[in-house]
């Protein structure tokens, strides 16, 4: 398994309040970055497995819909962690 309960804590440590804070929007879109990372790595290899794809793309419109939740309410934070994951945008 690629995402252990420990990693899932150590992204929530580092992005968000703590690591029990898993519902901040920073701590979300660094999990679902990591996810998205996860799964093209995957694809690379397996490029008809299709299934995993539209995983992916659902995966990234709601990481997008996270980021524009943070520029409507927070832009500073918003600029924080696209800056912190590389994110373009």
């Amino acid at each position: 398994m690629y995402l252990t309960k420990e990693k899932k804590e150590e992204i929530f440590a580092k992005h968000g309040k703590s690591a029990a804070d898993t519902g901040s929007s920073e701590g979300q879109i660094a999990l679902f970055t990591y996810r998205i990372n996860h799964l093209t790595e995957h694809l690379k290899n397996n490029r008809k497995d299709f299934n995993t794809q539209r995983s992916l793309v659902k995966l990234v419109g709601k990481r997008r819909d996270l980021l524009n939740y943070l520029i409507k309410t927070d832009i500073t934070r918003y600029r924080a962690i696209v800056k912190e994951l590389g994110l373009r945008k």
